[in-house]
């Protein structure tokens, strides 16, 4: 139930005061329900595009481990092995912070590199070469799906934040302060009439003294 807000006085200036809150509470309670809505629609975008990119790591991921499969058969497991050992390759990421919406989020890339010279063997097969380019795209897709899980928890904390605060002004600071207008407002008036009676009564006092007087 909305209230008076405490230590209010009922004067014109105190009520012009309240009147520029409730003008600003009614002007941030836009942009925070606008601000809101926005984060909503972009935590809902981010969700389905982190669907998208779980579904293209397992199809990554099973590409992978049947290529994989296949140059063992073709070249034998301890080949494989011995190619993987000596590879001195090590795969480089760079981070950063992007905005969205005054929130801020993870942002990673990955340095792409080549497929030529890695090996040094007579004895290799395309299958490896297509496992391990399989492989580089799963690591990718695996970051990329960090980085939409991070953007969803922060987003996520984000709106919640910002309902709390479209939340208390609505249904709180608007109306205390509306009421608090109305108090205002009622009590002048009540002053008012006091003030109007008080001169009735003190001009009917004069004017009998006056007659009295006079007589």
């Amino acid at each position: 139930m909305a209230k008076v807000i405490e230590g209010t006085h009922p004067t014109r200036m105190e009520l012009q005061f309240v009147r520029k809150r409730t003008k600003l509470a009614k002007k941030g309670h836009k942009l925070m329900k606008e601000k809101r809505d926005a984060l909503v629609m972009e935590f809902l975008k981010v969700i389905d595009h982190a669907k998208g990119v779980r579904d293209d790591l397992a199809q990554s991921m099973d590409s992978g481990y049947g290529n994989l499969i296949k140059a063992e058969s073709m070249m034998g497991s301890m080949n494989v092995k011995a190619i993987a050992d000596a590879l001195p390759y090590q795969m480089e990421a760079e981070f950063g912070i992007e905005n969205v919406m005054g929130v801020r989020v993870p942002k990673a890339k990955i340095k792409e590199r080549e497929y030529k010279g890695w090996y040094g063997l007579t004895f290799t097969s395309s299958k490896l070469d297509e496992a391990t380019r399989d492989f580089d795209d799963a690591a990718k897709k695996v970051l990329r799906l960090i980085e939409n899980e991070e953007k969803v928890r922060r987003i996520g904390t984000e709106i919640k934040k910002t309902k709390r605060r479209v939340n208390s002004l609505e249904y709180i600071m608007i109306p205390n302060l509306r009421t608090t207008q109305r108090y205002i407002k009622m009590r002048l008036e009540e002053m008012e009439r006091e003030n109007f009676f008080r001169l009735k009564t003190v001009k009917k006092k004069k004017a009998k003294a006056k007659a009295m007087l006079g007589n």
